[in-house]
């Protein structure tokens, strides 16, 4: 039942530290309404964490981003950091390519994808593949200006061009944490996509509350249907996924973190140490999942 120390681990969530966190999250802030939001927070999640990393003096006066967080991985046992190129997205940066080219043993690339960018999104998404080898494709449908519903049209050409290269869509869902709308991010939203696309590989992101129970009974019906941890310290991972993750779903569960948004790498792994996977499930959860929907060799 402990956390095995041996196992590389794969974050399908990380990034590098900002010193303009108002410029990097505009594209939430630009559609929330209400003044803290707007004239208070940097992070627009952060009424949800005790102290981001991305406030902290140390993290934002950082000379070196990438290899700031390059010694995060390295000092929590982080073999490989999946990271945004090419387009923004939630916790997105400009270090991503950066980070690929100076050591592209350790990170991999996810594009971010918004719907309403039409056609030019698909070719953003085609030129990033052919570029970075992106082994995913990123996206917030809340984050959208205007929103998109997961299984909103606009969203199937996204979805037939992952089906198309091969690679997973991560899609941000349940109740976001920046206060913006939720009715687009509804887990039984995600029903419809995975009847319309056999085929595509759907990861959701930030916990699927509060219709997790909801998200294990879809997972349990379509194959291609998978859960990540991402932005959820350990301590308050779902005991429903735990269990799902104990049971049918060992193949199913994938680990994420939040960093430097909401959660240290240090916070996330010291209390992993007392998540209740079974010794069969944590290779899987910290590695194996993920390795095969990225085609991490």
């Amino acid at each position: 039942m402990a956390m095995p120390t041996d196992v590389p681990i794969i974050d399908t969530m990380i990034g590098f530290p900002a010193r303009d966190l108002k410029a990097q999250y505009a594209f939430i802030t630009k559609q929330t309404k209400d003044s803290q939001s707007k004239d208070e927070f940097e992070f627009p999640a952060e009424y949800m964490f005790k102290a981001p990393p991305d406030k902290t003096k140390e993290v934002r006066e950082s000379d070196d981003p990438v290899g700031y967080t390059l010694e995060q991985m390295d000092k929590w046992g982080v073999a490989i950091g999946m990271v945004g190129v090419g387009h923004r997205e939630e916790g997105g940066d400009s270090h991503g390519e950066e980070a690929l080219k100076r050591y592209p043993g350790r990170f991999v690339a996810s594009v971010g994808a918004d719907p309403n960018d039409g056609m030019k999104g698909i070719e953003n998404i085609v030129r990033a593949y052919e570029t970075w080898g992106v082994r995913s494709i990123s996206m917030f449908p809340a984050g959208c200006f205007p929103q998109v519903p997961i299984n909103d049209k606009k969203m199937y050409p996204i979805y037939a061009k992952a089906c198309e290269l091969d690679i997973p869509v991560f899609v941000c869902t349940g109740v976001p944490g920046p206060r913006l709308k939720f009715a687009c991010q509804h887990v039984e939203l995600v029903d419809e996509v995975m009847y319309d696309f056999p085929e595509l590989v759907y990861v959701s992101r930030h916990g699927c509350q509060p219709w997790t129970e909801l998200m294990v009974k879809l997972m349990l019906k379509w194959p291609g249907l998978h859960y990540s941890t991402s932005a959820f310290a350990p301590k308050h991972y779902d005991p429903r996924i735990i269990d799902y993750a104990n049971t049918r779903g060992a193949d199913k569960v994938l680990y994420a973190g939040y960093f430097p948004m909401g959660l240290s790498l240090e916070r996330i792994m010291t209390e992993m140490r007392d998540v209740p996977f079974k010794d069969t499930v944590w290779p899987k959860f910290l590695h194996d999942n993920a390795a095969r929907l990225l085609k991490i060799g």
